[in-house]
């Protein structure tokens, strides 16, 4: 399982390396039920993703964690 939550952690990361996204829009397309595929929580706690500030809004953007872990795919 933890090929398939690290592909779709790159995936996650990929996105967010394009700039900033807001938190709504990060928690509709990669918060999930399932108990199996938590790459919204997974990507918080290895600290690759972190909540910022833009403007008022809430946002989410990537982690130098993050982008060594694009890098190193």
């Amino acid at each position: 399982m933890s090929e398939t939550i690290d592909a779709l952690l790159y995936d996650m990361l990929d996105w967010l390396a394009r700039g900033a996204q807001p938190y709504a829009d990060v928690m509709d397309a990669w918060r999930t039920s399932c108990p199996r595929l938590t790459i919204w929580e997974d990507a918080v706690e290895r600290g690759l993703v972190e909540h910022c500030r833009i403007d008022r809004t809430a946002m989410v953007q990537i982690t130098a964690q993050g982008r060594a872990f694009l890098a190193s795919r």
